[in-house]
């Protein structure tokens, strides 16, 4: 089969596209030809440099596809089906995994990252990762879907128990990320705030109902929610951005308020003023993926039309190079996807 490889970090002409062996399916995986495999920015972390990741080495975290085989422990798949694959590697049997918190589990990783993932022509899979999808999306859609709202909903609903009324800040209005959580939280009936660096950009993000937005090129963030919560701050706060934006961020809550980050995007390292966290009552979560539960809880809002993808732009798999380079620029709204 045709895939892309990486055989040492670097830069975007270290992704080679090449023939490999066929995968051998196991009896309790499922074979998909794979349709379509959205990029995130873990891609190009991973193919930079990331400790645990072996070469050659196989990205791509979100993949759609049909079933081409089904292993013979595993049921209710069915050849031909349209499905997606979650996102996510676990052992399936430890504490942590039976009780339903898989993304706590030490083998716990995302497809693409120390486990090769879906920029292949065929990929194998535990069955439990199989999951169908509607006639509602197409394959470049619901390759859109997994990793950034099975996040998003972990960040607002899973950790931060966003509820009806309150007032919410996405960081980053055009990212995978920040996409699904200004529709998560309007599906929770909150008032949304979100940032974007263009006027382009924040007009697309009020098309998915976003309240406000604020252009962190030219207005500083805190005094902006200031202004539109009249000096309250907002409730909870969704960061992946990092160093960039972690003050501003943290100067947009209200007493008792909510900063949940997955990401950073920026650099790693940020400071924090004690005496303003414990002074205001401040909370500081940490969100990484989410659960097969909540997997499937985002996607009955998907499916049913609540909860909507955004596709920016289509590559060949086998110009996976340009798409690299294009996701580099954050010119996109949404999701670049690569199509074998």
């Amino acid at each position: 089969m045709k895939a892309v490889r990486i055989h040492q970090f670097g830069g975007p002409e270290v992704l080679i596209y090449e023939d490999i062996l066929d995968p051998q399916l196991r009896k309790d995986q499922v074979l998909v030809k794979v349709k379509a495999c959205s990029l995130n920015h873990l891609d190009l972390w991973v193919r930079k440099g990331l400790p645990g990741v072996k070469l050659p080495h196989i990205l791509g975290s979100d993949i759609a596809g049909e079933v081409m085989e089904v292993g013979e422990y595993v049921s209710g798949i069915k050849v031909g089906q349209r499905v997606l694959v979650a996102p996510m590697h676990f052992c399936g049997h430890c504490v942590k995994c039976l009780a339903g918190v898989q993304n706590q589990c030490r083998e716990f990783t995302v497809l693409g990252n120390a486990v090769d993932g879906g920029n292949c022509e065929l990929f194998t899979v535990s069955g439990a990762n199989i999951i169908p999808i509607s006639d509602s999306l197409d394959f470049n859609q619901a390759a859109s879907v997994p990793l950034v709202f099975v996040t998003a909903w972990h960040m607002l609903v899973g950790l931060a128990a966003v509820r009806p009324g309150q007032t919410v800040l996405v960081l980053g209005a055009s990212s995978g990320v920040g996409i699904a959580a200004i529709q998560i939280a309007k599906l929770f009936q909150c008032r949304v705030i979100t940032t974007a660096g263009d006027e382009a950009k924040l007009e697309k993000g009020r098309t998915l109902r976003a309240d406000y937005g604020i252009n962190h090129y030219k207005q500083k963030i805190s005094e902006e929610v200031r202004k539109i919560t009249n000096k309250e701050g907002v409730d909870i706060v969704v960061e992946h951005v990092g160093a960039a934006t972690w003050d501003e961020s943290m100067k947009c809550l209200k007493t008792g308020g909510t900063l949940v980050t997955c990401g950073a995007t920026t650099g790693p390292s940020v400071g924090i003023d004690l005496r303003h966290l414990f002074a205001r009552q401040l909370r500081i979560l940490g969100s990484y993926m989410g659960t097969m539960g909540e997997l499937n809880e985002v996607l009955g809002h998907v499916f049913a039309g609540r909860l909507k993808p955004v596709v920016d732009r289509t590559f060949p798999l086998s110009e996976i190079r340009a798409a690299h380079e294009y996701l580099e620029k954050s010119q996109m709204f949404g999701k670049v996807v690569v199509n074998p």
